[in-house]
C-alpha cells in the first residue's frame, strides 16, 4: 500500500489493502471518497472526507474468454485497455461506455471501476441495455471491510439479493468495486448513420420513434437542433454486415420519407458523429454552464422542452428522445426549482451531471427520493457501511 500524507490519498495494491484502510477508516468514523481515476470527480453531490481512497493500482484485465463473450477487469483498469483486448478479438462493450471527460474537462483515462460505480451508458443503450445489463460480476469491499463476490461468467446466476446490480450506479456508497466482470458482443463489420436534416424537436422525435420503430435495428437514435447557424440533425444509427446495413439503410430511409430525405454518413463519419453524440457536452455550449440529464418517455420530451422555455439554454436528445441533455445557467439552482417540477408532471426524473461545488451541494443532483424508497435506500446503505465512511453524501444528504 501507498500513501500520499500530503495528498491524504491511500493507493492500495490489493483488495486486502482496501479492506485495512475501511476497517482503519470505519473504526475512527474518518469519512473517506473513493476513486479511480478522477475523470468523473464532478458527477454527484460534493464529498467532505479525511481520506481519498484511490483504486488506480488494481489493474489488469483477468480474464477474457471469447467463446463465452465474458471479460473481467479489475476496477482501476482503464475502459481503452478493456476496449483494446476486446477489440483484438473481434469483440466490444455493447453498451457504448460513456465518456464524461468533456463534461467535466478532465483528462485521466476513464477507469472500469468508475464505469461500474456510475452505470455509464453511451448512446447504444438504446438497443444493446445499460452497463448494469451487461454487468455479471462484481467483487465489492463493503463499508464492513469485507469484501465479497457476487455474479459470475453467466447471467442468470442469482439467488437472493442481485448485489451486482445493486453496485453498479451506487456511486461507492455500499462498497467499492474491486472487479467487475461483463457479457460482451462481437464488434460490428461496418456502421452507417441516416441523417434528416431540419426538423424541430416534436417531428425530430418523431422520426426517432418511428425509426426505432422497424424491423431494421437502429442502434442509435439521436436528435440534435439547430446550433450555429447549422440546420438540426435527426440521427439514425444501423450497424452489423456491410450488405446488411447497405439493405437496411435504403428501407429505413423509405420508411422515414414521410419525414424527409435522409442523407447517409459512412462509416467513418457515423462513428466521428456517435463520439460527438456520446461526449454531449461538444454540443451543448459554454462549459461554465450546469448540464441536466432528464429522462422521460420520448413522446413527452419535446413538450418538456418547451415548458422549459429560455432556461433550457441548450439541449439535445439522446435513446429515442428518451434521454434530454439540457444546459442551463449554473447561477442560483441551476434551474432545479423550476425544471425538477416540469419533469415530474411528466413522469421522468433528472439528474444535475455539472455544476459548481455550491450549487450541487445546495440542491438535489439525484431525483429526490420518495420517503418509503428513501427508507429502504438508507437501510440498504446502513447494512453495507454500518459506519457511514464511503462516499457519505455524494447521492444524497445526510
Amino acid at each position: 500500500m501507498i500513501r500520499d500524507d500530503h495528498m491524504e490519498t491511500v493507493s492500495p495494491f490489493d483488495e486486502a489493502g482496501i479492506e485495512a484502510t475501511i476497517r482503519e477508516a470505519a473504526e475512527a468514523g474518518t469519512p473517506i471518497v473513493v476513486r479511480g481515476a478522477g475523470s468523473r470527480s464532478g458527477l454527484g453531490r460534493p464529498v467532505q472526507a479525511a481520506i481519498t481512497l484511490s483504486t488506480e493500482r488494481l489493474t489488469g484485465v483477468t480474464l477474457l474468454e471469447p467463446s463465452e463473450l465474458v471479460v473481467s477487469a479489475k476496477a482501476g483498469t482503464t475502459v481503452a485497455e478493456v476496449e483494446a483486448e476486446l477489440a483484438r478479438v473481434g469483440q466490444r462493450l455493447a453498451f457504448e461506455p460513456l465518456d464524461h471527460r468533456a463534461l467535466y474537462g478532465t483528462t485521466a483515462e476513464p477507469t472500469v471501476g468508475g464505469l461500474v460505480a456510475t452505470n455509464a451508458s453511451g448512446p447504444r443503450r438504446v438497443i444493446a441495455g445499460a452497463a448494469r445489463d451487461a454487468l455479471i460480476g462484481v467483487r465489492l469491499t463493503t463499508g464492513r471491510a469485507e469484501t465479497i463476490r457476487s455474479g459470475g461468467r453467466v447471467m442468470k446466476n442469482v439467488t437472493g439479493y442481485d448485489l451486482v446490480k445493486f453496485a453498479c450506479g451506487s456511486h461507492g456508497v455500499l462498497g467499492v468495486v474491486t472487479e467487475a466482470t461483463f457479457k460482451t458482443l462481437p464488434i460490428a463489420e461496418t456502421e452507417a448513420t441516416l441523417v434528416l436534416e431540419g426538423l424541430d424537436d416534436a417531428h425530430g422525435v418523431a422520426a426517432l420513434c418511428a425509426g426505432m420503430g422497424t424491423p431494421f435495428e437502429v442502434s442509435g437514435a439521436a436528435h440534435l437542433p439547430a446550433l450555429n447557424g447549422a440546420p438540426s440533425r435527426t440521427c439514425l444509427r444501423l450497424e452489423n454486415f456491410e450488405s446488411q446495413v447497405a439493405y437496411r439503410a435504403g428501407q429505413l430511409a423509405a420508411r422515414l420519407k414521410g419525414f424527409g430525405t435522409a442523407s447517409r454518413l459512412d462509416a467513418e463519419a457515423s462513428r466521428t458523429l456517435w463520439r460527438e453524440i456520446g461526449a454531449a457536452a461538444s454540443l451543448l455550449g459554454a462549459p461554465e454552464r450546469a448540464v441536466w440529464r432528464v429522462s422521460v418517455a420520448p413522446t413527452r420530451g419535446p413538450g418538456v422542452v418547451a415548458r422549459l422555455g429560455p432556461l433550457a439554454e441548450a439541449h439535445i436528445y439522446d435513446w429515442s428522445g428518451g434521454l434530454i441533455w439540457v444546459a442551463t445557467s449554473a447561477e442560483g439552482d441551476a434551474g432545479a426549482s423550476t425544471l425538477r417540477p416540469i419533469v415530474r408532471e411528466a413522469r421522468g426524473h433528472a439528474t444535475l451531471m455539472r455544476a459548481p461545488d455550491a450549487v450541487r451541494a445546495a440542491v438535489d443532483v439525484f431525483e429526490p427520493e420518495a420517503p418509503a424508497l428513501a427508507r429502504l435506500t438508507a437501510g440498504l446503505r446502513a447494512s453495507f457501511d454500518p459506519a457511514g465512511v464511503l462516499n457519505l453524501g455524494r447521492m444524497h444528504a445526510r
